[in-house]
Protein backbone atom coordinates (compact mmCIF):
# COMPACT_ATOMS: atom_id res chain seq x y z
CA UNK A 1 0.00 0.00 0.00
CA UNK A 2 1.50 3.54 -0.53
CA UNK A 3 2.20 6.26 2.33
CA UNK A 4 -1.04 6.85 3.45
CA UNK A 5 -0.19 10.73 3.57
CA UNK A 6 -1.31 9.83 0.16
CA UNK A 7 -3.97 7.78 -0.04
CA UNK A 8 -6.30 9.83 -2.38
CA UNK A 9 -9.93 8.32 -2.91
CA UNK A 10 -12.66 8.85 -5.63
CA UNK A 11 -16.23 7.59 -4.29
CA UNK A 12 -18.36 7.26 -6.99
CA UNK A 13 -21.59 7.30 -6.91
CA UNK A 14 -24.12 5.65 -10.01
CA UNK A 15 -27.66 7.63 -9.77
CA UNK A 16 -29.81 5.84 -11.30
CA UNK A 17 -33.31 3.72 -10.94
CA UNK A 18 -33.14 1.01 -8.10
CA UNK A 19 -33.80 -2.72 -9.30
CA UNK A 20 -33.42 -4.04 -6.09
CA UNK A 21 -35.32 -4.62 -2.37
CA UNK A 22 -34.42 -1.41 0.41
CA UNK A 23 -34.23 1.64 -1.38
CA UNK A 24 -35.57 4.04 0.78
CA UNK A 25 -37.37 7.28 -1.09
CA UNK A 26 -34.96 9.30 0.62
CA UNK A 27 -31.53 7.51 0.01
CA UNK A 28 -30.41 9.65 -2.20
CA UNK A 29 -31.09 12.74 -0.53
CA UNK A 30 -29.23 11.03 2.81
CA UNK A 31 -26.06 10.49 0.52
CA UNK A 32 -26.13 14.17 -0.36
CA UNK A 33 -25.86 15.33 3.13
CA UNK A 34 -23.78 13.09 4.45
CA UNK A 35 -21.11 14.21 1.88
CA UNK A 36 -22.02 17.84 2.41
CA UNK A 37 -21.85 17.75 6.30
CA UNK A 38 -17.98 16.16 5.78
CA UNK A 39 -17.08 18.54 2.89
CA UNK A 40 -16.78 15.80 0.39
CA UNK A 41 -16.65 16.32 -3.06
CA UNK A 42 -17.63 12.64 -5.14
CA UNK A 43 -18.24 11.98 -8.71
CA UNK A 44 -22.03 10.92 -9.82
CA UNK A 45 -22.40 9.15 -12.87
CA UNK A 46 -25.92 10.08 -13.05
CA UNK A 47 -28.50 7.95 -15.70
CA UNK A 48 -29.86 10.12 -17.84
CA UNK A 49 -33.76 8.43 -17.65
CA UNK A 50 -33.06 9.25 -13.72
CA UNK A 51 -32.18 12.66 -14.29
CA UNK A 52 -35.31 13.61 -15.87
CA UNK A 53 -37.65 11.57 -13.19
CA UNK A 54 -35.64 13.73 -10.52
CA UNK A 55 -34.17 16.72 -11.53
CA UNK A 56 -34.30 18.63 -8.45
CA UNK A 57 -31.93 15.73 -6.85
CA UNK A 58 -29.94 15.57 -9.64
CA UNK A 59 -29.42 19.65 -9.99
CA UNK A 60 -28.73 19.28 -6.19
CA UNK A 61 -25.64 17.14 -7.11
CA UNK A 62 -24.14 20.14 -9.71
CA UNK A 63 -25.33 22.88 -6.70
CA UNK A 64 -23.23 20.62 -4.60
CA UNK A 65 -19.66 20.83 -6.41
CA UNK A 66 -19.97 17.06 -7.23
CA UNK A 67 -18.49 16.24 -10.50
CA UNK A 68 -21.07 14.63 -12.96
CA UNK A 69 -20.71 11.95 -15.46
CA UNK A 70 -22.83 9.87 -17.71
CA UNK A 71 -24.18 6.36 -16.38
CA UNK A 72 -26.49 5.80 -20.05
CA UNK A 73 -30.08 6.96 -20.67
CA UNK A 74 -31.66 3.40 -20.44
CA UNK A 75 -29.00 1.88 -18.50
CA UNK A 76 -28.51 -0.87 -20.93
CA UNK A 77 -25.61 -3.25 -21.31
CA UNK A 78 -23.41 -1.35 -23.81
CA UNK A 79 -22.05 -4.51 -25.55
CA UNK A 80 -25.75 -5.33 -26.10
CA UNK A 81 -26.20 -1.98 -28.59
CA UNK A 82 -24.64 -1.79 -32.09
CA UNK A 83 -23.00 1.24 -32.13
CA UNK A 84 -25.54 3.62 -33.54
CA UNK A 85 -27.97 2.15 -30.52
CA UNK A 86 -24.90 3.44 -27.99
CA UNK A 87 -24.61 6.72 -29.72
CA UNK A 88 -28.26 7.23 -29.21
CA UNK A 89 -28.25 6.18 -25.86
CA UNK A 90 -25.71 8.55 -25.05
CA UNK A 91 -26.85 11.46 -26.80
CA UNK A 92 -30.25 10.99 -25.21
CA UNK A 93 -28.18 10.83 -21.56
CA UNK A 94 -26.36 14.17 -22.44
CA UNK A 95 -29.05 15.67 -23.04
CA UNK A 96 -31.25 14.63 -19.98
CA UNK A 97 -28.43 16.00 -18.12
CA UNK A 98 -27.54 19.00 -19.44
CA UNK A 99 -31.18 19.78 -19.05
CA UNK A 100 -31.74 18.65 -15.11
CA UNK A 101 -28.43 20.14 -14.12
CA UNK A 102 -27.05 22.48 -16.68
CA UNK A 103 -24.05 20.81 -16.86
CA UNK A 104 -21.75 19.29 -19.76
CA UNK A 105 -20.51 15.37 -18.25
CA UNK A 106 -18.16 14.97 -20.76
CA UNK A 107 -15.75 13.14 -20.95
CA UNK A 108 -16.63 11.11 -18.08
CA UNK A 109 -18.59 8.07 -18.38
CA UNK A 110 -19.78 4.51 -16.87
CA UNK A 111 -21.22 1.95 -18.41
CA UNK A 112 -24.01 0.22 -16.88
CA UNK A 113 -22.73 -2.63 -14.59
CA UNK A 114 -19.46 -1.97 -15.85
CA UNK A 115 -20.20 -4.33 -19.37
CA UNK A 116 -18.50 -3.28 -22.17
CA UNK A 117 -15.24 -1.14 -19.81
CA UNK A 118 -12.95 -3.47 -21.69
CA UNK A 119 -14.93 -3.94 -24.54
CA UNK A 120 -12.60 -1.83 -27.77
CA UNK A 121 -15.95 -1.30 -29.93
CA UNK A 122 -17.45 -0.13 -27.12
CA UNK A 123 -14.84 2.02 -25.93
CA UNK A 124 -14.33 3.70 -29.31
CA UNK A 125 -18.17 4.63 -30.03
CA UNK A 126 -17.57 6.36 -26.45
CA UNK A 127 -14.31 8.07 -27.39
CA UNK A 128 -15.85 9.54 -30.92
CA UNK A 129 -18.63 11.21 -28.79
CA UNK A 130 -16.16 12.42 -26.39
CA UNK A 131 -16.16 10.39 -23.44
CA UNK A 132 -13.83 8.12 -21.54
CA UNK A 133 -14.92 5.05 -19.58
CA UNK A 134 -14.36 4.96 -15.66
CA UNK A 135 -14.40 1.71 -13.92
CA UNK A 136 -13.30 1.02 -10.21
CA UNK A 137 -10.85 -0.80 -8.02
CA UNK A 138 -13.01 -1.73 -5.04
CA UNK A 139 -16.74 -2.92 -5.02
CA UNK A 140 -18.90 -2.86 -2.15
CA UNK A 141 -21.98 -4.71 -3.63
CA UNK A 142 -24.01 -2.20 -1.85
CA UNK A 143 -26.91 -3.18 -4.26
CA UNK A 144 -27.54 -6.39 -2.43
CA UNK A 145 -30.41 -5.97 0.21
CA UNK A 146 -28.09 -8.11 2.81
CA UNK A 147 -25.63 -5.75 2.74
CA UNK A 148 -26.12 -3.30 5.88
CA UNK A 149 -24.09 0.14 6.45
CA UNK A 150 -21.71 -1.47 8.76
CA UNK A 151 -21.09 -4.29 6.52
CA UNK A 152 -19.99 -1.32 3.44
CA UNK A 153 -18.17 0.73 5.47
CA UNK A 154 -15.95 -2.12 6.72
CA UNK A 155 -15.33 -3.41 3.11
CA UNK A 156 -15.00 -0.03 1.91
CA UNK A 157 -11.90 0.64 4.43
CA UNK A 158 -10.40 -2.43 4.10
CA UNK A 159 -10.49 -2.30 0.28
CA UNK A 160 -9.17 1.51 0.27
CA UNK A 161 -6.09 0.78 2.22
CA UNK A 162 -5.52 -2.86 0.09
CA UNK A 163 -5.29 -0.82 -3.34
CA UNK A 164 -4.09 2.41 -1.85
CA UNK A 165 -3.88 5.86 -3.41
CA UNK A 166 -5.85 6.39 -6.30
CA UNK A 167 -8.83 3.83 -4.95
CA UNK A 168 -11.80 4.55 -7.46
CA UNK A 169 -14.92 3.34 -4.90
CA UNK A 170 -18.19 2.01 -6.62
CA UNK A 171 -21.10 3.21 -4.53
CA UNK A 172 -24.65 3.70 -5.66
CA UNK A 173 -27.32 6.39 -4.50
CA UNK A 174 -30.38 4.46 -3.56
CA UNK A 175 -29.62 1.56 -1.67
CA UNK A 176 -30.31 1.85 2.09
CA UNK A 177 -26.91 0.49 3.25
CA UNK A 178 -25.33 3.16 1.59
CA UNK A 179 -27.38 6.06 2.97
CA UNK A 180 -26.32 4.26 6.32
CA UNK A 181 -22.86 3.80 5.30
CA UNK A 182 -21.34 6.66 3.58
CA UNK A 183 -20.53 8.97 6.83
CA UNK A 184 -18.90 6.57 8.34
CA UNK A 185 -16.71 5.48 5.73
CA UNK A 186 -15.72 8.74 5.42
CA UNK A 187 -14.92 9.48 9.01
CA UNK A 188 -13.28 5.90 8.84
CA UNK A 189 -11.05 6.52 6.17
CA UNK A 190 -10.01 9.78 7.52
CA UNK A 191 -8.72 8.03 10.56
CA UNK A 192 -6.71 6.54 8.10
CA UNK A 193 -5.10 9.69 6.94
CA UNK A 194 -7.78 9.42 3.28
CA UNK A 195 -8.26 12.57 1.34
CA UNK A 196 -11.39 12.92 -0.75
CA UNK A 197 -10.94 13.81 -4.78
CA UNK A 198 -12.90 13.17 -7.78
CA UNK A 199 -11.84 11.14 -10.54
CA UNK A 200 -10.94 14.00 -12.49
CA UNK A 201 -7.70 14.75 -10.01
CA UNK A 202 -6.42 11.51 -10.60
CA UNK A 203 -4.05 11.15 -13.24
CA UNK A 204 -4.83 7.32 -13.67
CA UNK A 205 -7.92 5.28 -13.99
CA UNK A 206 -9.46 2.18 -13.94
Amino acid sequence: MSDPAALRVALTFDAEHPDRPWCPPDAPRRVLDALREREVRATFFVQGRWAEAQPELAHTIADDGHLIGLHSFYHARMPLLHDEGIATDVRDGHRAILAATGVDPRPWFRCPFGAGHDDPRVLGVLGGLGYRNVYWNVVLEDWEATRTGEAITHDAIDGVRAHGDGAVVLLHTWPGGTAEAVGPTIDGLRAHGASFVTVADLETLP
